[in-house]
């Protein structure tokens, strides 16, 4: 009788384990992060575009964007950091298409994209025009839903 229920206790206990981890479509999360994260690119990008994107970043989330940022650590003031950085640079642009390549998932915890984009606009800082095409790859690490780390590289 005592190892029915204990038995019974661990088939419970498990079950209850299993049902808080929500498994995510992490490709329809790639695809919804790559929008979000073009839209704040958008010449008339607003805090709300740029708000929606930081939504579905972790509050410590880490960032690298070789050769620029190479420290992806996560600290505490991650989220206010990329959001502070981001908003520098919000409606910069005059011209901005993003096209997304590939979708890359890796079980439940990472996820890459790679896609092309075609910028044009004015450096906020020097007030020089910029225009650029590039195609990058990021890699996301997933955390509880959300991006707990953000490395882009160049191709």
């Amino acid at each position: 009788m005592k190892t029915l229920l204990i038995l019974s206790f661990t088939v419970l206990f498990s079950s209850s384990l299993f049902a808080n981890e929500e498994k995510i479509d992490l490709n329809a999360f790639a695809k919804l992060y790559f929008d979000k994260m073009v839209a704040t690119q958008a010449p008339a990008a607003t805090e709300k575009e740029l708000e929606e994107y930081l939504a579905l970043l972790t509050d410590d989330v880490g960032h690298s964007h070789l050769p620029w940022v190479t420290d992806d650590s996560r600290l505490p003031s991650g989220k206010e950091d990329k959001r502070k950085g981001m908003t520098f640079y919000l409606g910069a642009h005059t011209e901005y298409q993003a096209e997304l390549l590939d979708v890359f998932t890796f079980n439940q915890s990472a996820v890459a994209i790679r896609y092309k984009n075609y910028a044009k606009g004015i450096h906020p800082q020097n007030n020089q025009p910029i225009e650029y095409s590039q195609t990058m790859m990021e890699v996301l690490e997933i955390e509880d839903g959300k991006v707990a780390v953000i490395r882009k590289y160049h191709e």
